[in-house]
């Protein structure tokens, strides 16, 4: 499967080795990857209930 776009670097074999993509789509791989890292980073953090939530944050 390939993106519309996208072009392959191939080596003397004929093996594909690198990818060039648009470069609005690269920028948002990289914000895609950076929001994983943030879920990664919290994903052993205590969380709260929606009655706790509330008590917390709702009037």
């Amino acid at each position: 499967m390939s993106a519309a776009g996208e072009q392959y670097v191939v080596d003397e074999h004929g093996n594909r080795v690198a990818v060039i993509l648009p470069l609005r789509e690269y920028e948002q791989l990289q914000e895609d990857l950076h929001d994983l890292a943030v879920v990664a980073e919290w994903r052993e953090e205590p969380t709260a209930g929606f009655d706790e939530f509330r008590k917390r944050y709702g009037r």
